[in-house]
């Protein structure tokens, strides 16, 4: 159902999200909020031992470039496995929606069409 206004209150756009995409998206935000929490410890307990070693020597140039490359991994890879997983959410729900609509199609043909209408739409097969 496309409308043009989206629904205004919380209730009424989980009234229209099936049980699976509430789920998926509750724990997709689980998965955003405990990944910050482990980012942000892992960035935390780096520059601890950053700020200890820099007092230990007294140098902190060479000390602070292998800071800078660690904090620029983590937080790479932080988003680049959030992105991915976002994306792989997304195509898992569209194949759900294909896979719905290829029953209904091949409900809608019948038996008796269906080699007819697949020649037609896929070309004839090659043996």
């Amino acid at each position: 159902m496309v409308t043009d206004n989206p629904p205004s209150r919380p209730s009424e756009l989980d009234a229209m999200m099936t049980q699976d995409e509430i789920t998926a998206a509750q724990a997709d935000a689980t998965r955003w909020r405990y990944g910050f929490f482990v980012v942000v410890a892992g960035i935390v307990a780096i520059l601890i031992a950053f700020g200890a070693a820099v007092f230990a020597t007294g140098e902190f140039a060479p000390l602070f470039a292998g800071v800078a490359g660690v904090i620029g991994t983590i937080i790479g890879a932080y988003f680049g496995v959030q992105a991915g997983q976002s994306g792989k959410a997304r195509v898992e729900a569209e194949l759900a929606r294909s896979q719905e609509m290829v029953v209904r199609l091949a409900a809608y043909v019948g038996t008796q069409n269906a080699p007819r209408v697949i020649d037609e739409v896929l070309g004839r097969r090659r043996s």
